[in-house]
């Protein structure tokens, strides 16, 4: 996620603990949010889809099953 985006995300809930948002920053914060948390759900399951676990016997299964 772009640099910018995080920025713009931390200003409107400073901005919004600090003075209030209007309805069209509270409609911009709620889609910059979705956003990010598509954008961190997806680096999640990148990770977990490469990740193995061992059992003692040294049989490999992956964490998510595709």
């Amino acid at each position: 996620m772009e640099r910018k985006k995080i920025e713009r995300i931390n200003f409107l809930a400073r901005k919004s603990r600090e003075e209030g948002l209007t309805e069209s920053e509270k409609a911009e914060q709620t889609e910059l949010r979705n956003e990010y948390r598509c954008y961190m759900r997806n680096g999640y399951m990148a990770t977990f889809s490469n990740t193995y676990i061992v059992d003692e016997n040294g049989n490999k299964t992956r964490l998510i099953k595709e």
